[in-house]
C-alpha cells in the first residue's frame, strides 16, 4: 500500500506537467510536454535498470541474514546508480533534439518539447537519488519512508506548477524547473533520512570498497532490465512517431490516455515492486512456497482492481479524459481511446505480476525476451493495423492493447517454465 501511495505521488509529477499546461497555456504546449515521454523514459531506463537490479541484490542478501553482504550491496550499488545517472543525463541533453526530430515531432511543437525534454534530463541524478535510496530501503523492508518525502515533493511540484507557469508565466519551461526542484528535494532529504536512521546504512571503511563480483551481480540482474526497458522506451517512441503524424489533436489524445495509463499502473507496479522484494527475501532465505503464494495473492488484488477500473472507464471514459485536456474533440478521442484499452486491462495485471516474480528470483533472460516482444508489437502492429478499413488513428490504442495482451501472456509462459524448472531443480537436490 505505501509504494502504491508512493507510485502515485510520483505519477503526479508528469501529469500536473501535462494538467498545468494544458490548463494554462494550450494544446500545443500540452502536446510538446506529452511527445517527450518516450524519449524521457528512454534515457532513464537504464538507471530505473541499474537501480532495480541493485535492489533485488541486496534484498536477497537481507533474506539471507548476511549483514555484511546486504551493507556492500547498499555501497556498490551508490557507485553503479550515480555512474549510470551522470552517463545518461549527459547524453540525454546533448541527443534530445535530434531524437525528436527523428520522430517526427512537428516543428511547431518541436522549440517547447526541446526546452521541457533537456530541463528534464538536468534531473536524471536527482532522480537517481531518490531511486537508489527509495530502492535500498524497500528492500530492506521499509516501504514507508521513501513515501512519506515523495508525498511533500510532489505537493512542491504542484505549488511550483502554477506558481512558475500560471503567475510568472514560464510556459513549458516552468513545469520543467518545478519538477527539478521537487526531485531534488525528495532525493536529498530521502538518502539524508537512510543515512541517519537505518542501522544498514550505517556503512564503514570496508563496506564502501569497490567490489566487482558485487557490482557484476547487480548489473547482470540490472542490465538486462535496463534493456528491457529501453527496448521498450524505443518501441513507444516509435509509437509516438505514428501518433504524430494523426496530427495535434490525436498527439494531445494520446498523451491524455498515456497518462490516464500511467496512474492506471500505479497499483500494479506497486504490487509488481513489492513483489519483486518479497520473492528477492524469499528466494535468498529459500522459501520457495512463498513466492508461489505471492503471487496468487498478487493477482487475485489486481483481478478486483482490473473489474473496478473497466467499469468506471466504460462508463465515464469522457469524463476521464476531460480531466486531462478542455478540447472537446480531444475529450471525444480520449474518451472513445480509453474504452479501447480498458479491455485489456486483464493483461497489464499478467505483465506486472510475473514481471515481478521472475526479477526477484534474478531471471536475467526473462527482461530481454519480455523487450524483445515489446518491441516487436509496437513496431509491427500498426503497419499492420493501419491496412484495416476505417482503423485509421485508433490503430495507435488497439496497437497498446494487443502488445499488453501479447506481453502478458508471453510473460505466463514465461513464470510456468521457469517454475518448473525451480521444482524440479528442488527434487533432484532432495
Amino acid at each position: 500500500i505505501p509504494m502504491a501511495i508512493g507510485l502515485l505521488f510520483q505519477q503526479l509529477y508528469n501529469t500536473v506537467d501535462t494538467l498545468v499546461v494544458g490548463w494554462f497555456v494550450g494544446q500545443q504546449a500540452q502536446a510538446a510536454v506529452g511527445s517527450t515521454g518516450s524519449v524521457t523514459f528512454l534515457f532513464f531506463s537504464i538507471c530505473n535498470g541499474i537501480g532495480s537490479g541493485s535492489g533485488i541484490v541486496t534484498s536477497q542478501y537481507f533474506g539471507a541474514g548476511d549483514t555484511r553482504k546486504t551493507k556492500s550491496a547498499i555501497a556498490n550499488s551508490a557507485y553503479l546508480m550515480f555512474a549510470a545517472a551522470l552517463i545518461m543525463g549527459l547524453a540525454a541533453y546533448i541527443a534530445a533534439p535530434s531524437v525528436l526530430r527523428l520522430l517526427g515531432t512537428p516543428d511547431e511543437i518541436l522549440p517547447d518539447a526541446i526546452a521541457y525534454i533537456r530541463i528534464s534530463c538536468l534531473g536524471v541524478p536527482l532522480v537517481a537519488v531518490y531511486n537508489y535510496a527509495s530502492s535500498m530501503l524497500r528492500a530492506l523492508g521499509d516501504s514507508r519512508t521513501p513515501l512519506f518525502f515523495l508525498i511533500i515533493a510532489s505537493v512542491l511540484n504542484i505549488i511550483l506548477d502554477v506558481v512558475l507557469v500560471y503567475c510568472f508565466h514560464m510556459g513549458v519551461v516552468g513545469v520543467g524547473v518545478a519538477t527539478v526542484i521537487a526531485q531534488l528535494v525528495s532525493g536529498v532529504s530521502c538518502m539524508l533520512y537512510a543515512f541517519r536512521h537505518n542501522p544498514y546504512f550505517l556503512l564503514s571503511r570496508e563496506d564502501w570498497q569497490p567490489d566487482r563480483k558485487m557490482m557484476g551481480h547487480a548489473l547482470k540482474l540490472g542490465l538486462p532490465m535496463a534493456m528491457q526497458w529501453s527496448m521498450i522506451a524505443v518501441s513507444t517512441s516509435v509509437l509516438q512517431g505514428f501518433v504524430n503524424s494523426f496530427g495535434p489533436a490525436a498527439m494531445a489524445a494520446y498523451t491524455a490516455t498515456c497518462r490516464m495509463d500511467q496512474l492506471l499502473q500505479q497499483p500494479y507496479g506497486s504490487v509488481n515492486a513489492a513483489l519483486a522484494t518479497y520473492t528477492g527475501q524469499n528466494y535468498g532465505a529459500k522459501r520457495m512456497d512463498r513466492v508461489k503464494d505471492g503471487l496468487r495473492h498478487g493477482l487475485m488484488m489486481c483481478a478486483v482492481f482490473t473489474l473496478v477500473m473497466f467499469v468506471a472507464v466504460q462508463l465515464f471514459g469522457n469524463q476521464i479524459a476531460g480531466i486531462f485536456v478542455g478540447d472537446q474533440e480531444v475529450i471525444r478521442i480520449g474518451g472513445a481511446a480509453l474504452r479501447i484499452t480498458s479491455w485489456f486491462y486483464i493483461f497489464l495485471a499478467l505483465i506486472y505480476m510475473c514481471r515481478g516474480v521472475l526479477n526477484g528470483v534474478g531471471d536475467a533472460l526473462f527482461s530481454f525476451i519480455n523487450g524483445v516482444v515489446e518491441v516487436a508489437c509496437r513496431i509491427f502492429l500498426p503497419m499492420l493495423l493501419v491496412r484495416i478499413p476505417t482503423m485509421g488513428m485508433w490503430a495507435i490504442w488497439w496497437t497498446t492493447g494487443a502488445t499488453w495482451m501479447i506481453s502478458g501472456l508471453t510473460c505466463l509462459a514465461r513464470y510456468f517454465y521457469w517454475r518448473h524448472k525451480a521444482v524440479k531443480k528442488a527434487e533432484q537436490s532432495a
